[in-house]
């Protein structure tokens, strides 16, 4: 580790500490991971087995990009490019006025080309939240913290529901379904849209149930002609109060435009066979003018000086929300997808699976290899995934290289600080 000279400590997660780190060969700014492995009978965290494989696998310029792993007696150290901070951060600093709309479509639709990618090679984020979208002073939005991630085939197989932050949890997840796809991202998205645009969390929930009702005084209660299959979902109660839908503008009061409105509600599809897919999304009329610009130029930014990393949750104070969520209305209800009359919106529909698993071409996607550095025992060739063998979890099958030099390292590692 005498290749990289600690700055700070700038998080702290799950598994390990976070540090801005110098390489003092290039000069450049990295974050690097630190994950202790507790003993031998634990081994390396599924969750950085997962991050590290998936991590591997995807190289998108709107996903962030893990340089290297190392691996050191007790040790396991993640070096990801540095950015300059999170989405949530930013939208703290951001102050009343909240980012510009222009801003929010940029980083909407970069967020969407990362998950977009993601899907086309089989790849559910599964938590998605604006403390793990980074971004940096060029307004260059990236995906991070894939430790929750799952590469998915075919037939959709059957997972936990206990993923995604619960303010971005999608309702099939909250409502028990363990059998769920791509279409959970997408929702996420849509919350991280409205947030982006209103200032405040879209659904601020403090439970579970208090997360479905939020959800449901929004959009209404689902029943099986919104929502077929929904009576019969493991959480599903017949005696949920009946809400009847809010008009879009009265919890998407930030967004203003009328294709980014349709657009929205397609994210926030009950059913999510019908939910608009990413690639779907990327398509619509509300971004015709992002298309046709370069995303960095237009949105340059002025940051304050504070950092994010990959997989951190941000260290900064949290607003508290305002004001109590939507009361039970009777204004008449947002009208479903399919009666939608919004002027050149994207018509989308049909079978929601039916992209997921074919393999999309996206621009500046092309696939690299890590480069790591003389001293790391992480190879960058396919195979497995390390070169020899450490303990790990056993419900992944890689392991580690040791360095044949641990007293020199030590020495090393001792003598800069990182112990």
């Amino acid at each position: 580790m005498d290749r990289y000279q600690r700055v700070e400590k700038i998080g702290e997660g799950t598994y390990g500490v976070v540090y801005k780190a110098r390489d003092r060969r290039s000069g450049c700014l990295y974050a690097l991971k630190k994950i202790v492995l507790e003993g031998q009978d634990e081994g390396v965290p599924s969750t950085a087995i997962r991050e590290i494989s998936l991590l591997k696998e995807l190289s998108h310029e709107n996903i962030v990009r893990l340089r290297d792993v190392i691996h050191f007696e007790s040790k396991l150290y993640l070096v990801f490019e540095f950015l300059d901070q999170d989405l949530r951060k930013y939208m703290d600093t951001c102050g009343p006025e909240g980012l510009s709309s222009d801003l929010v479509k940029s980083y909407l639709y970069q967020l969407l080309l990362g998950v977009a990618f993601c899907h086309s090679h089989r790849v559910l984020h599964r938590d998605l939240k604006p403390q793990n979208l980074l971004i940096d002073r060029t307004g260059k939005l990236k995906l991070a913290d894939f430790g929750l991630a799952r590469a998915f085939g075919i037939p959709i197989r059957m997972y936990t529901h206990e993923v995604v932050t619960l303010w971005y949890r999608a309702p099939e997840i909250l409502l028990g379904s363990r059998h769920y796809s791509t279409p959970v991202d997408v929702w996420s998205i849509g919350v991280i849209f409205a947030e982006m645009a209103n200032r405040d969390p879209l659904f601020p929930g403090d439970s579970e149930i208090d997360e479905i009702f939020r959800i449901f005084r929004a959009l209404g209660t689902p029943n099986e002609n919104s929502w077929p299959g929904v009576t019969s979902l493991p959480d599903y109660q017949p005696i949920f109060p009946k809400w009847k839908a809010q008009p879009v503008e009265k919890f998407a009061r930030g967004i203003v435009d009328p294709l980014g409105r349709n657009l929205l509600m397609r994210m926030l599809e009950y059913d999510p066979s019908r939910r608009i897919t990413a690639k779907e999304a990327l398509d619509h009329p509300y971004f015709d003018v992002v298309r046709r610009q370069d995303l960095r130029d237009p949105y340059k930014q002025h940051f304050p000086d504070h950092q994010a990393v990959a997989g951190v949750p941000s260290m900064a104070p949290r607003r508290a929300p305002r004001a109590p969520m939507f009361p039970p209305s009777s204004a008449p209800p947002f009208q479903p997808r399919h009666q939608q009359n919004v002027s050149g919106a994207a018509t989308g529909g049909g079978d929601g699976e039916q992209a997921f698993f074919q393999h999309q071409q996206y621009p500046s996607s092309a696939r690299a290899d890590m480069q790591p550095s003389n001293r790391a025992p992480f190879g960058a060739a396919a195979g497995p995934m390390y070169n020899s063998s450490v303990r790990a979890a056993s419900s992944a099958g890689a392991a580690s290289a040791m360095h044949a030099d641990h007293q020199t390292q030590a020495a090393a590692e001792a003598e800069h600080g990182w112990r």
